[in-house]
């Protein structure tokens, strides 16, 4: 079986930074069709830009995925530009505290939203389009893939981050139960739960934390915070050919974290 994804198309969310750019980049590098989805339009831009897009095989829309017209948009203009879709790599999320005991703190609403209920109504349009467009192949040819991503924080829970946690271990459980409603198209869903691993919420709260480098890291089995390129290589290999009989899977990259005890850092 191979690991490419040369000649694919995927829609990476989250594509304007950290892990979701990182993947986005390397698939492009692989010689896949992307388009690069994301609220932030002006690093979406920065990224590429405009007289790239020409003949080249990435694409940006900028969108606000909580919105649902924005998924037909997003999926018609990844359509226009590369003609299927064959990937689909939810990676648009959102890190905020909770506070547990404030009856008014809609945290739990704004983090379910944003990091659960937009990656499921998207991934409902796109596997509608990977069934019709499987139409003449092979029985038991894979029609298309989905990767989402997930966290270490689904089972590794701080009071604060109570939110997060919960859309991440409903993300899981998403992710197990479409595995089984789409298998029977041929359509593979997996996740990748990814903790100390050099996210965009994790560098802010490097920057804001005094010591959390060094606590992540002595509480890290391989004693360092991960690259998000290493994220990026395990959402190829689901992507791939290599993975045509895996679904359902939550593949956790954390440099062995979480075979440890939970420890009071922050679920990165």
């Amino acid at each position: 079986m191979s690991f490419s994804i040369a000649g694919k198309t995927a829609i990476v969310t989250g594509a304007a930074n950290g892990v979701g750019l990182a993947i986005a980049r390397h698939f492009i590098a692989q010689g896949a069709n992307v388009m690069m989805a994301d609220r932030d339009e002006d690093s979406l831009r920065e990224e590429v830009p405009d007289d790239d897009q020409e003949d080249g095989n990435a694409r940006i829309f900028a969108c606000d995925l909580r919105e649902k017209l924005s998924h037909s948009n997003l999926i018609n203009a990844t359509l226009d530009a590369f003609d299927r879709i064959d990937i689909l790599v939810n990676g648009s999320r959102q890190v905020l505290t909770t506070d547990a005991l404030d009856v008014d703190d809609d945290s739990v609403d704004v983090m379910l939203q944003q990091n659960l209920m937009s990656s499921l109504r998207l991934s409902q349009q796109v596997a509608r389009k990977m069934i019709e467009q499987a139409s003449d192949n092979e029985p038991g040819e894979i029609a298309g893939t989905i990767v989402n991503l997930s966290s270490i924080a689904a089972h590794r829970s701080r009071p604060g981050l109570m939110g997060f946690s919960i859309a991440n271990a409903a993300m899981d459980q998403m992710t197990r139960t479409l595995a089984l409603a789409l298998a029977p198209n041929h359509i593979r869903v997996n996740a990748i739960a990814f903790g100390s691993v050099m996210s965009a919420s994790l560098k802010q709260s490097l920057k804001d934390t005094a010591g959390l480098r060094e606590d992540i890291t002595k509480h890290t089995p391989l004693a360092r915070i991960g690259n998000p390129s290493e994220v990026a290589d395990a959402a190829q290999f689901l992507s791939s050919d290599a993975a045509g009989f895996i679904t359902g899977q939550i593949m956790t990259i954390d440099g062995g974290r979480t075979l440890l005890d939970p420890v009071e850092t922050a679920a990165h």
